[in-house]
């Protein structure tokens, strides 16, 4: 029976710690205000500016006479609650908020989320504007608000204004506010919505997002390694040329990951692949040197630049980026095909034989034979205005 007394608990223990959210009471932030109203009269209290991050609160008022004190402060009171869903779990917890003692005067209150609101109650005493409204006159009150259950937290919370009305018709009222703040610990680094999205968005007007087909999982890295690396407030605050170092570093970072970096490659591929549709080989070679330059470039990558910088007679370049892909895979036909068409169109016709021969029984791919491909390419040649008299030649040479 012991044991499972023992379980239960530490079962129970664990539940709690776990449900915890992931945040605090803010008692350096908790403000306690001494508040008098004259009989018979209404005054509207600001509270100080609540901390980035503040998604719940607990105020508590009480009323006191004259030569009373409170018996402990609410912050004190907090300190044994580790969170707030803790002052939710039975009315023990609401009491257990409430002020020791009060006066015997009472007040009525209302709280509201803009200072235009306060000031016309204020004047007319209508509480229908309130997002909280407090119209039976209480010697003392407190309360849980939480961005997900009150009107008060919904309009981008940074103060509140707390509305009393006295019902005492001759003697003025001391009114004691206390108000702690919850912080969730992520949301206190500024990294809002619309935060998130002003990073990202200004990542993809970018130079190098702007060279993407799809920027989305490259500024999403980006995005998510500033956010680790600052709170929000700290990066705005960086100068323009920290900013854009900033966007910098983390941009290569990005890059050399995995799967980010297999996007952007992709991408430059892809332009590749449209440009070389509409005919424009210099921008098809401008994508293929961003690829290598990354560092992730496949031989087949050295090949297609290679064979572009053959579409604009640059010979010299073609061999050398063609030499580069066969290091990486020696036994790629495309590589070895265009080598011998650069040989031919550089004037070296016995090297380039050597290779239209070895490799004429061999297909290029599983559907398209070494001769079929030569055939393909000697007609581009001629359709971007590259002529060589050996072209007849060499597929005479490759059909016997």
């Amino acid at each position: 029976m012991k044991k499972i007394v023992v379980l239960l608990f530490i079962s129970i223990f664990y539940q709690s710690a776990f449900a915890q959210k992931d945040g605090y009471w803010d008692k350096d932030r908790a403000a306690t205000k001494e508040i008098i109203v004259s009989a018979r009269d209404r005054i509207v209290v600001k509270t100080d500016d609540f901390p980035i991050g503040t998604t719940e609160l607990i105020y508590r008022i009480t009323l006191l006479d004259d030569n009373q004190q409170l018996a402990g402060s609410l912050v004190s009171v907090l300190k044994s609650i580790p969170d707030p869903t803790g002052i939710s779990q039975g009315s023990a917890g609401a009491v257990f908020l409430m002020s020791k003692i009060s006066g015997d005067d009472k007040c009525k209150y209302a709280v509201f989320s803009s200072n235009e609101l306060a000031s016309d109650y204020q004047k007319t005493g209508a509480m229908f504007k309130a997002c909280l409204a407090q119209e039976s006159p209480v010697s003392k009150d407190a309360k849980r608000l939480s961005l997900d259950k009150s009107a008060c937290m919904q309009s981008g919370l940074g103060n509140l204004w707390f509305g009393f009305e006295s019902t005492n018709w001759m003697m003025k009222q001391k009114i004691i506010l206390e108000v702690v703040p919850w912080v969730d610990t992520k949301l206190s680094r500024g990294w809002t919505l619309e935060n998130r999205k002003f990073i990202i968005n200004q990542c993809k007007t970018s130079a190098l997002a702007s060279k993407m087909v799809s920027s989305d999982d490259f500024c999403i890295c980006l995005e998510e390694k500033i956010q680790k690396q600052y709170k929000f407030q700290e990066f705005q605050k960086l100068l323009l040329i920290e900013q854009t170092k900033a966007y910098k570093d983390f941009g290569n970072s990005c890059i050399n990951e995995a799967g980010v970096s297999k996007g952007i490659n992709d991408d430059l591929r892809i332009q590749a692949l449209n440009f070389s549709k509409k005919g424009d080989y210099g921008s098809v070679i401008t994508q293929y040197t961003r690829l290598i330059n990354n560092g992730k470039a496949k031989a087949l990558d050295y090949n297609a630049i290679g064979f572009n910088y053959i579409l604009t007679k640059q010979y010299g370049k073609a061999i050398k980026f063609l030499q580069e892909g066969e290091k990486l895979d020696d036994t790629e036909l495309l590589i070895k095909l265009n080598l011998a068409h650069v040989y031919l169109l550089n004037d070296d016709f016995r090297k380039a034989k050597s290779i239209y021969k070895e490799w004429q029984s061999q297909n290029v791919n599983d559907s398209l034979s070494w001769g079929q491909k030569i055939k393909q390419d000697f007609a581009l040649f001629k359709k971007v205005g590259i002529q060589n008299d050996d072209f007849e030649r060499v597929l005479k040479l490759v059909t016997n």
